[in-house]
């Protein structure tokens, strides 16, 4: 019998993609648009970026910004520090983020579900509610303008732990049982089966929390003092004076802060559309 419903129905899906697409395609010009403009600004004299106009090509093409913001003294000194601290913060949390999520998916100990619990609520405070507190503890540690300062309040992320948790419910306890007799222990188990085959989750976690510690303003605003332990974002804003701010150079500073958070997306990203599919069944 046929379906006269059917072409009726193909017009209907097909006007729905169209919509969609298009709706896809008008957010991605308006995303863009900030950053293409933002691009054309580091080639641009501040005389021209100032003027008011929003011409995407630039009259007078130059790198001297470029050049300028490489001869400021304390430039690359930002950027290594942003890198050392973005790195091992990143690193960090994907062991200990992994091997809290574990523990809440696979072990059972006594009040497992309590810390649970008690990750889950500290999901509801907001960050800025612990700058205080983490600032007055760092103090008492004599941690204030220092790497470990900045990179120990952010080594693990509840956010994180309770994705890994959710991601290894559903890992299959076959292979943690194959791999049990074939003699590893629960570490080692964890270690050589479970964190190979969590490549996807854990790309993903190490894109965000690379690119929220890259992009971190407010504890390197609150805990660093000395110019030369700035973070980027940081000594960005020293380009901004009292009476006038330095566009041009502060737009080509921000095309060049932007690069490693490009070049990790670009690594990470074949593991956002990989599926991982397990097989097997128990004899």
């Amino acid at each position: 019998m046929i379906d006269k419903r059917s072409p009726q129905l193909s017009i209907y899906q097909y006007g729905v993609q169209i919509l969609l697409y298009g709706l896809l395609i008008l957010y991605a010009v308006v995303t863009l648009i900030p950053f293409l403009w933002a691009l054309s600004a580091s080639f641009k004299p501040l005389s021209e970026i100032v003027d008011g106009g929003l011409s995407f090509m630039p009259k007078q093409f130059t790198l001297e910004n470029y050049g300028q913001i490489f001869q400021q003294p304390l430039f690359l000194r930002w950027l290594l520090n942003s890198v050392v601290i973005a790195i091992s913060v990143t690193c960090f949390n994907l062991l200990f983020n992994s091997m809290a999520g574990y523990a809440l998916a696979r072990l059972r100990f006594r009040g497992d579900r309590l810390w649970f619990f008690l990750i889950l609520a500290v999901l509801a405070v907001p960050a800025q509610v612990t700058l205080i507190p983490t600032f007055l503890i760092l103090k008492a540690l004599g941690w204030l303008n220092s790497y470990q300062g900045m990179i120990v309040p952010g080594m693990v992320n509840a956010v994180f732990i309770f994705m890994m948790r959710q991601f290894f419910i559903n890992f299959p306890k076959e292979l943690e049982e194959a791999a049990q007799l074939d003699g590893l222990n629960r570490f080692g188990t964890f270690w050589h089966i479970v964190l190979p085959l969590a490549k996807p989750a854990l790309a993903a976690q190490a894109v965000f929390v690379f690119m929220g510690s890259w992009n971190n303003f407010l504890l390197p605003v609150v805990i660093l003092f000395d110019p030369e332990m700035f973070t980027l974002p940081l000594g960005l804003n020293t380009f901004k004076g009292q009476y006038i701010s330095y566009w041009n150079y502060i737009m080509a500073a921000s095309m060049v802060f932007t690069l490693p958070a490009i070049c990790i997306y670009a690594f990470f990203n074949r593991y956002f559309i990989q599926s991982v599919t397990f097989t097997g069944g128990k004899g």
